[in-house]
């Protein structure tokens, strides 16, 4: 399968042109004119490597790699009219692995691109066994990302734990005391009905909105999660 691009380009003639350049090389590509759809579109999670431009209407380039970088580690290169040292390191700083300014030589270009995405394909070989899945239900323990059919699902730092936890242990009924000990820790003082309140944040974003079952409670023990939809 092809790799695929996404273009995040406000010009539309150098989007076009980057769209044949990289549709001659064999490329599946994308285009967005704006950074809020641009963003949007990575959300979806099935793209490989992102060009992005710094100026663009609705959301600037910098804003959409630090909200891409949120929920995905993949390839991401800045390619802007703007050379001042400054603004490099700003897109560095930001998330961008790599930068490019305008005008540019595609020859360049498309050399930074097999780069990044060889370097993409080598940390997927590393991340092997480092994630955990359930049905369409993924948990990228690297990345510290859980995904739904592709779809990006936005945890906090607890419900990220606590969902970790209970993956690991599929098929284990786990009380509430031992929820606490391994997720809140040794020394928390509070109320053990936390983990229900933790669970019920959970089944909304997880189960009850994609419309399965993974988190089942046993009633006067705990709660278990089973690899099934």
């Amino acid at each position: 399968m092809a790799e695929r691009i996404l273009i995040i380009e406000d010009e539309s003639k150098i989007a076009r042109f980057l769209e044949l350049e990289l549709k001659h090389e064999g490329y599946e590509v994308e285009i967005a004119y704006d950074g809020r759809s641009g963003l949007v579109r990575a959300e979806k999670n099935d793209i490989d490597l992102i060009i992005l431009d710094l100026m663009l209407p609705l959301m600037s380039g910098i804003e959409v790699c630090r909200r891409i970088r949120k929920f995905s580690d993949l390839p991401i290169i800045m390619l802007t009219a703007k050379d001042d040292i400054s603004d490099k390191v700003t897109g560095l700083d930001s998330g961008a692995d790599d930068y490019v300014t305008k005008p540019f030589a595609i020859e360049e270009l498309l050399a930074r691109i097999r780069v990044a995405l060889k370097r993409k394909t080598i940390s997927a070989k590393d991340n092997i066994g480092e994630t955990i899945t359930a049905g369409k239900l993924v948990l990228n323990k690297l990345q510290h990302k859980v995904t739904y059919d592709g779809e990006v699902v936005y945890l906090s730092k607890k419900e990220y734990d606590l969902l970790l936890y209970l993956m690991e242990n599929k098929g284990i009924v786990l009380d509430r005391e031992k929820l606490i000990e391994h997720v809140w820790g040794y020394d928390f003082i509070g109320d053990t009905n936390v983990t229900d309140v933790y669970i019920r944040y959970l089944r909304s974003k997880i189960d009850q909105k994609y419309g399965v079952s993974f988190i089942k409670t046993i009633r006067g023990v705990g709660y278990i999660f089973e690899d099934q939809e």
